[in-house]
């Protein structure tokens, strides 16, 4: 929130799931969109196999950069 409790910046994304854990998200200032998914003991613990489903990134993996960043 700005001065006088004004909105300042709305982010503008979507998501969209495509199949099991993989999602893609639209993100402002990223062409193309940003692939979601599932990797190593998370998908583990989903239950995951990672055989029929690609591993990406998680959403967690995102927000731990971000909060280093």
């Amino acid at each position: 929130m700005g001065e006088n409790n004004q909105v300042v910046y709305v982010s503008n994304s979507t998501i969209e799931r495509v199949k099991g854990p993989l999602r893609r998200a639209y993100l402002p200032q990223v062409e193309g969109p940003v692939h979601f998914g599932v990797h190593s003991e998370i998908a583990e613990h989903y239950g995951v196999d990672l055989e029929v489903h690609e591993p990406h990134a998680t959403t967690l993996d995102y927000i731990i950069a971000a909060t280093g960043g």
